[in-house]
This record gives structure tokens, sequence and C-alpha cells, in this order.
């Protein structure tokens, strides 16, 4: 895996100063990113953040049965999308599915946004899920997810996890369904994605597992962990961390 050059910059989110990260060069992104997920207590709330640093409002995509959630869309060109993510007060909490009761535990505590993963693609899941069984990384999935747009129509996806993914620092992956419209392609248009990148106090043991994972994320060191992301819009530039 080609190896990018690490620079460093202090972010800025909602006025807090974070740990010194990544890069000044542009489309540093990783090759197989698919989405990023910004999590809030309250939707509205998260989808005026993103709107007011960008320029741009994220629309209403829709919600997600049986994980107690619901979300906004933000398309960040090709094929890449911001996902705002937050608690669905409509559905059931008592009725969430099991594997989804951490996330949701942890939109609720999140008073203001902060970015809660990522998501890679990496075209055929089953495939992909052979080779990680070959090098000995434990993973969960592939299973199916499902949601159902404001228009009716249901989009549907395999997901795989990572049983170990640092923290949340490595992303899940994901295989869109072929009769499903890729959410970048009718979200909100007008920002890019202009880096995406990890921040670690150790990056070497980080950077094995990502070699073994095949994705091309920049890993900068850094005091705490997180993941930190910079989009473009046309009020200017909004950064967002973990």
């Amino acid at each position: 895996m080609h190896t990018m050059g690490r620079r460093s910059f202090i972010a800025v989110v909602a006025g807090t100063a974070c740990a010194p990260l990544l890069t000044s060069a542009a489309n540093e992104v990783p090759s197989l990113l698919d989405h990023i997920l910004l999590g809030c207590d309250d939707l509205d709330r998260g989808i005026d953040f993103v709107e007011q640093g960008t320029g741009v409002r994220p629309a209403i995509g829709g919600v997600h049965p049986g994980r107690g959630t619901r979300n906004g869309l933000l398309s960040l060109g090709e094929r890449r999308y911001l996902e705002v993510i937050a608690p669905d007060p409509k559905q059931n909490q008592n009725h969430v599915e099991q594997f989804a009761l951490k996330t949701l535990a942890h939109l609720k505590e999140l008073s203001s946004p902060h970015l809660i993963g990522w998501a890679a693609h990496p075209r055929d899941l089953e495939k992909f899920s052979a080779r990680l069984r070959d090098a000995g990384i434990a993973f969960l999935g592939p299973w199916p997810g499902s949601r159902q747009r404001p228009d009716g129509k249901l989009l549907r996806w395999k997901s795989l996890n990572l049983t170990d993914d640092q923290g949340g620092l490595l992303p899940f992956f994901i295989e869109w369904s072929a009769d499903s419209i890729h959410p970048s392609a009718d979200a909100p248009k007008g920002c890019r994605l202009a880096r995406f990148g990890v921040v670690t106090p150790n990056p070497a043991p980080l950077n094995k597992f990502i070699d073994l994972l095949q994705i091309d994320i920049l890993v900068s060191p850094g005091d705490q962990a997180a993941l930190q992301a910079s989009i473009v819009g046309p009020k200017g530039e909004l950064t967002l961390t973990s």
C-alpha cells in the first residue's frame, strides 16, 4: 500500500482546539471511502450545524427500522457522502435490535455533532470477507441492512464489521444492492470531502492493521485517538472530529 506524506495542522471544531492532525495537500481521502457518519442527539441540530458550516443543507434521508435512528444526507462527490445520524423519536426504543443499542446510546449522549465512524466499499463483500478470514482478521457479517426513503423507496445493502475496529478508527464495510441508488447520487450537492484521516498516539500498530485491510487512510500522530474530516462547501471549510 502506498504510504502518503504526513503533515499536520490544528483543527478547530465548534470553537474547540483539537489535536494536531494531517494534511495540507488536496484529495487526501481514502479511495475506498463510501461515507462518514456525523452523530448527534438531535437530527435537526446536526443538519443545522452542517448547513451553517458549509452553506448546503443535508436532506432528510429516512429511518433505520429496528435500529432506533434516522438520518440526513449530503453528497460529497461521486459515491461519497456525509450521513448525519441521530435517534429517531418515533421508533419504540424497546424494540431496537441488540447490535444497535451501543450506537444509539452513544448518539443520545452527543449534545454537539461529532464523527462516530466511517464506511468503506471493498466491492464484493463475500470475497472481502474470505480475504479477512485468510488473514486471520475477525469480523461479524456480512448481514443485510435497509432504509426506507421519504419517497417510500427502499435502499438495501450488506455490511461487515470488524470485531476489533480500533476504537472506531477503522471502518465498517458496505456493499450496496445493485437495485439501490447510491445516496450520493441524489443527496444535496455542492460540497466535497477535502481530507479524511486518523490521529492516534501510536500509529505503527494501526498502520500494520491498515496494510492488512488494504485501505489507504492517512494516519498521523496525536495525543488522543480521533477521526478527523474536512468538508469544503460554498460557505467555507467545516472541520469535524470524533
